[in-house]
């Protein structure tokens, strides 16, 4: 299967993009040699950034095999912005909404004509505090079980320091450097051909985050957490904590009442 077409849009886009990109950072990119020539394929990237999803663009265009983005379908609907996201071929995600499984029929599609589809599994910048993967959701694995294409994992690091996940303002100087390392694709073979349970999902998605994460371990060098950071489980012990803190004031409260009519009772 050729490789897709770059088309006006995405070079009208990377005309416009590119120049403050390589002005406001540098860059050190690795692995392009993993990205496949030919054939459809999902690349599973982690998100830390705002700026990341144009500086990964970047990178891969610089490889001739352009990504499909999954984005927020509100994004199509914005003038200038949703023109140029149909015009490169982006595909919408429509959450809590009659339409959601239409990105992943969307992704599924354009894997089998031949395309690049990218994945931030995560869904989400990551809310991990030093900027590690956290838990991500499955639509990455169940487009891949379904047409077992090749997943590459890639890490990257770098922009998160030009403008912090959910900060305001970006930190120019000194000029940051953006690190991307494109890893061999995750072996997934042994999930082929069995049913797609949340389990088997639940587990080839932990393979390909593994794969991630590993490589962001090389580019950082560091290792990370043995546990991996889940947004879920910290606002039910952030409930906990907040429950048991309000415990102790009543309990607090109720102490001091006591000791005052103990008081006026003498």
């Amino acid at each position: 299967m050729p490789r897709r077409r770059i088309g006006f849009w995405y070079r009208f886009a990377a005309t416009l993009c590119k120049p403050p990109l390589v002005i406001l950072i540098k860059r050190d990119w690795r692995g392009m040699e993993n990205i496949p020539a030919q054939g459809g394929f999902i690349t599973a990237v982690n998100h830390n950034s705002h700026v990341d999803p144009f500086a990964y663009a970047h990178y891969q265009y610089n490889t001739g095999r352009v990504p499909r983005f999954l984005a927020k379908s509100g994004l199509f609907k914005k003038g200038f912005v949703g023109a140029a996201m149909r015009g490169t071929g982006q595909i919408p995600v429509y959450r809590e909404s009659t339409d959601a499984l239409s990105a992943f029929r969307a992704a599924i599609d354009a894997v089998e004509r031949g395309e690049c589809v990218a994945f931030y599994p995560e869904g989400t910048l990551t809310r991990d505090p030093d900027g590690w993967p956290m838990t991500a959701k499955t639509g990455a694995a169940r487009v891949a079980l379904q047409t077992k294409c090749p997943v590459v994992p890639i890490a990257q690091w770098g922009c998160n320091e030009l403008l912090p996940p959910y900060a305001k303002k970006p930190d120019l100087w000194p000029r940051k450097t953006h690190r991307v390392l494109a890893g061999p694709p995750v072996d997934l073979s042994r999930f082929y051909d069995q049913e797609m349970t949340a389990d088997l999902l639940k587990e080839a998605t932990e393979v390909i985050m593994a794969a991630v994460t590993g490589l962001l371990e090389e580019i950082r060098g560091e290792k990370a957490p043995d546990t991996v950071y889940d947004p879920r489980r910290e606002r039910i012990e952030q409930r906990r904590r907040t429950q048991a803190q309000a415990g102790q004031a009543q309990t607090g409260q109720a102490q001091a009442g006591q000791a005052e009519e103990g008081a006026s009772g003498t």
